[in-house]
């Protein structure tokens, strides 16, 4: 392994355990990626790591939530691939940084059940709105995994690329030093608009006033 990269050991955290790495080149530069077993959720995910992150302090760090529609298919009800891009974008350019794929479709409510959201939206309610209509809060994700792997990469404190003060309090409250914030602003457009306008009015995310 290149000096350049970390080297995580294999040990068994509270939740995450890190099963295997490897090179990966990317469109947005060149990373190293981590999996891992999540048994609190029952899953397996990854990180992306480029640079040297093992014992660095305020290391730029994304939490990503899996996104089926946006991240893969392209939706514009959402800005998730957006971010997702402009975070590879920002720390392949960076001397460190990490993305860590969470796999919280939905805001923890999973796929089938966002789509039934989608379809309230449809009908006039706003993201929150569809949530609670049904059985949810607005936001279920929670963030020991996260912490979890950000351990085993040996991060000592972190830089949060996020608008959603909600992240770094989950972080913070599982053991993670939270030195920043990084605002993650992406360009409004015709279909997500009201729903970045919900995330600042009702679920508290710092966003610029849509224009």
């Amino acid at each position: 392994m290149s000096p350049n990269h970390p080297r995580p050991t294999l040990a068994t955290a509270r939740h995450a355990t890190l099963r295997a790495e490897a090179a990966l080149p990317t469109r947005y530069g060149d990373f190293r990626i981590f999996a891992f077993e999540c048994p609190l959720e029952g899953i397996e995910t990854g990180a992306v790591v480029h640079g040297d992150v093992r014992g660095a302090e305020n290391v730029p760090v994304r939490l990503h939530s899996e996104c089926f529609t946006g991240d893969l298919m392209g939706s514009l009800r959402c800005d998730c691939r957006d971010q997702l891009e402009a975070a590879l974008c920002a720390i392949g350019e960076a001397e460190r940084g990490v993305v860590i794929y969470l796999r919280q479709e939905g805001r923890g409510i999973g796929l089938v059940n966002k789509i039934r959201a989608y379809a309230l939206q449809d009908q006039g309610m706003d993201t929150v709105e569809a949530n609670h209509a049904l059985g949810f809060e607005d936001d279920i994700r929670t963030y020991e995994t996260a912490a979890d792997i950000i351990r085993l990469l040996g991060i000592k404190s972190v830089a949060l690329i996020s608008n959603n003060p909600k992240k770094s309090e989950g972080l913070t409250e599982n053991g993670i030093m939270v030195t920043g914030r990084i605002p993650h602003i992406m360009k409004p457009n015709a279909h997500n608009r009201a729903y970045l306008e919900t995330k600042r009015l009702r679920s508290g995310h710092l966003l610029p006033l849509s224009s």
